[in-house]
């Protein structure tokens, strides 16, 4: 028999359909995603490490660059639901008295029954499915956390075993651990904006997407660099990868643009049936948009505000004072002589099926588009 040369880079069916999902929903962080996706192909092959968690990931980088947006994709992708994560806020715990609130108080202290800890096992395995039996456990801000809340972590990073203060166990086997950090972020930041004047403006870097290759090596080094800094050897020895996620460029946030306004109308086709219509934004109408929603320092976050201030809230007030009704098409254009945005009926009476075909489908419910 000839030797037969394999391809490693090959995925399963699921990877591929779990990364396909992930790549409609998250723009501009492909590491991310593939580091994702690579511990969830090695868990369906069963290959992942007895004894320890499916996968313990840092995301690191600036705010709005999309870290916890992708844990809720990912719920999103595999569990059909983006709030089936067991989200621990850790800037709840910044005090070590607070734990109890995690594990329950044990027993000698007040409390002890009547505390109904939140890391339970039935908690844990509350979002499993028929097919998918792991869970998603975020916690988000873990540098906020105290140094207590780190210790109590080690068990899980490294046996996937937690210890309650009634003495039962709870298995992490099952899990995917995510942690979320800002940490290391205004360094990131400093790297790209103009020094003492001899770079051109920050907004003209951002749109000529000038982040090279280099320069995003540099960011993802130094975000390693704090977080190493921050955390004890002990606790950075049992993350399994730190995945720093890179400031969104012009190219990014068109296409968040485009996602965020289908998430727009997706609200508005989940509404009572007999107020349903349709917006389009013209092309001057979305650069407005990306023109008061870019800023380097806050990313998608600054964009989704300014969605909700000059679409979500005109439209909200035409709706309410009866200016727009059922089957109605709503254009969106910029105005340059009054610097904002106009709303002006295009069509009316307009069948589900005519509004569907004014709009991209994927980015709107389908089962509200099967009605038609």
């Amino acid at each position: 028999m000839r030797p037969t040369t394999l391809d490693p880079t090959k995925t399963g069916q699921e990877a591929e359909t779990l990364e396909l999902g992930l790549r409609s929903k998250i723009i501009g962080q492909e590491d991310a995603i593939h580091q994702v996706v690579e511990m969830y192909q090695t868990y369906l092959s069963g290959m992942s490490s007895p004894g320890r968690p499916i996968a313990n990931l840092m995301f690191l980088g600036p705010t709005g660059s999309g870290k916890t947006r992708l844990v809720e994709a990912m719920a999103e992708c595999l569990l059909q639901d983006p709030r089936a994560v067991i989200k621990i806020d850790c800037a709840e715990f910044q005090h070590s008295h607070e734990i109890a609130k995690l594990i329950g108080s044990p027993p000698g202290y007040l409390g002890h029954r009547e505390t109904k800890p939140v890391l339970t096992q039935e908690a844990l395995d509350q979002h499993h499915t028929p097919t998918v039996k792991m869970s998603l456990m975020l916690f988000d801000e873990i540098e906020k956390a105290s140094d207590t809340l780190w210790n109590l972590m080690l068990g899980i990073l490294d046996k996937a075993t937690l210890t309650l203060g009634d003495n039962s166990k709870v298995d992490f086997s099952r899990a995917m651990i995510f942690m979320t950090s800002n940490i290391g972020a205004r360094e990131m930041n400093a790297l790209i904006k103009p020094r003492l004047g001899f770079a051109g403006p920050l907004e003209n870097r951002r749109e000529t997407s000038d982040i090279t290759e280099p320069l995003n090596n540099e960011m993802a080094r130094s975000g390693i660099e704090a977080a190493c800094r921050q955390f004890t050897p002990e606790f950075i020895n049992r993350i399994d990868k730190m995945v720093v996620f890179k400031p969104l460029g012009s190219t990014d946030l068109n296409r968040i643009l485009e996602i965020e306004l289908n998430s727009v109308r997706q609200r508005v086709f989940n509404v009572d049936a007999s107020r349903r219509f349709v917006f389009t934004v013209t092309a001057s109408g979305k650069q407005f948009l990306l023109n008061e929603g870019t800023n380097v320092e806050y990313g998608a976050r600054y964009l989704k505000r300014a969605i909700e201030r000059l679409v979500v809230q005109p439209l909200s007030k035409l709706m309410a004072s009866g200016q727009i009704l059922n089957g109605d098409w709503i254009q969106i254009d910029y105005a340059p002589q009054a610097a904002t945005l106009t709303f002006s009926r295009q069509d009316e009476g307009l069948a589900l099926r005519e509004m569907a075909g004014l709009v991209d489908p994927a980015g709107v419910s389908r089962a509200a588009f099967a009605a038609a």
